[in-house]
């Protein structure tokens, strides 16, 4: 990965689990709590691709396997969006540039699901059954209904700043001055100018031998 995009990933996903721990968790939204740290990940998996979206999904999900109130064991939710990273890095377009907005939003919906279900699938081979007590229907539900709405706010954001991220105004500027020269050649200016000035001297040129001609003409007599 390169340098800028460690750095704003590593930045969009320290805010979102900022503002997930210390906002959302604490509205005390029935059911499941609205994942802002997933959507983050599939923002810049959108991106990035597979390979960039499993390691900030790993990485995303170690930190809030770390960060208090965590009460499950690390590397559980590590896992979850790790997986989640690479499956909607697999979505990404060939230009980059997604055409409409339901591909991201079927794959909000997906990722909602598959994380609830693997979270507690994980947490059910490590021992923990919480998920058993909470409902696992309640809890795909409103992590969907949660999800879907923060969705349209959060993910088109994270793009768009993960691409402005990873262009190289340079080479733009570059390619610009390419495109103009390539333009100015094509429309034949730059030659007009120069058959132009070389007439001009070629005309200069046998003014003066003209005038060379008289005046030896002139002698002569």
């Amino acid at each position: 990965m390169r340098f800028n995009r460690i750095l704003l990933a590593g930045t969009l996903v320290v805010v979102a689990l900022v503002l997930q721990v210390s906002v959302l968790a604490r509205l005390h939204l029935p059911g499941a709590v609205p994942d802002l740290l997933l959507l983050t990940v599939l923002g810049l998996a959108f991106v990035y691709g597979h390979v960039s979206g499993a390691l900030i999904g790993f990485g995303a999900g170690l930190l809030a396997d770390l960060a208090p109130p965590a009460d499950h064991a690390v590397g559980r939710y590590a896992l979850v969006l790790c997986v989640i990273g690479y499956i909607a890095g697999l979505t990404k377009p060939e230009n980059g540039q997604l055409r409409s907005a339901a591909g991201p939003m079927a794959m909000v919906v997906a990722a909602a699901v598959g994380s609830t279900l693997l979270y507690a699938g994980v947490g059910a081979l490590v021992g923990d059954t919480g998920a058993r007590h909470v409902g696992l229907t309640s809890l795909i539900l409103t992590a969907v209904v949660y999800d879907l709405l923060l969705a349209p706010f959060t993910v088109p954001l994270v793009m768009a700043l993960a691409r402005r991220a990873d262009s190289d105004p340079l080479a733009e500027s570059t390619g610009g001055g390419s495109d103009v020269s390539s333009g100015w050649n094509g429309g034949g200016t730059g030659l007009r100018v120069g058959g132009q000035r070389g007439g001009l001297r070629a005309r200069a040129a046998r003014s003066r031998a003209a005038r060379a001609a008289r005046i030896r003409g002139v002698k002569r007599l």
